[in-house]
């Protein structure tokens, strides 16, 4: 006998409760005010804009540090959700299960393009190679058109002990 699938919002409902509680474990997150939107597995980070995040006020734009700041965190929830995934999709991972471990960065290095302007920003991550203990992601971030980025970056995270 077959199991029966489970109802659309129970799997939704898990997903997004499992990508709160990855997020709601790193406070500089909500400090940022960066938002994740999730479509599937697909993930894409929100930094909505306020006046705290400008670093000169004379342009106004967005301060570098914020910015290579919304790209780490992007790679790296980009990087645990996908490490995660295929555990929680499996029935692995219980409510109760202990807090999410990150992956630490080894490097990363970003590549201002143009000014962030004083709007709301939007990126997303590529994971390059993704193994037991090393991981190389590649994220972008743009503004309002998807296609004139205005920082890209490339880092390398150590990756937590899993367990199995």
């Amino acid at each position: 006998m077959s199991r029966r699938p489970e109802p659309v919002q129970v799997v939704k409902q898990r997903r997004d409760a499992m990508l709160q509680r990855l997020v709601s474990g790193v406070p500089y997150i909500q400090f940022l005010g960066i938002e994740i939107d999730r479509r599937g597995d697909e993930l894409t980070a929100i930094l909505p804009y306020a006046d705290k995040l400008i670093g000169n006020p004379m342009l106004p734009a967005i301060h570098g540090g914020v910015t290579a700041a919304f790209l780490e965190v992007t790679a790296i929830v980009e990087l645990s959700w996908e490490m995660i995934w295929e555990d929680m999709e499996a029935g692995k991972l219980s409510d109760d299960a202990p807090r999410i471990q990150l992956p630490k960065t080894i490097d990363f290095t970003v590549d201002y393009l143009r000014s962030g302007l004083p709007r709301d920003a939007y990126a997303r991550a590529r994971v390059n190679r993704s193994g037991r203990r090393y991981a190389s992601v590649h994220v972008e971030t743009w503004q309002d058109n998807r296609s004139r980025l205005f920082a890209a970056a490339t880092g390398h995270f150590l990756m937590p002990e899993r367990d199995g």
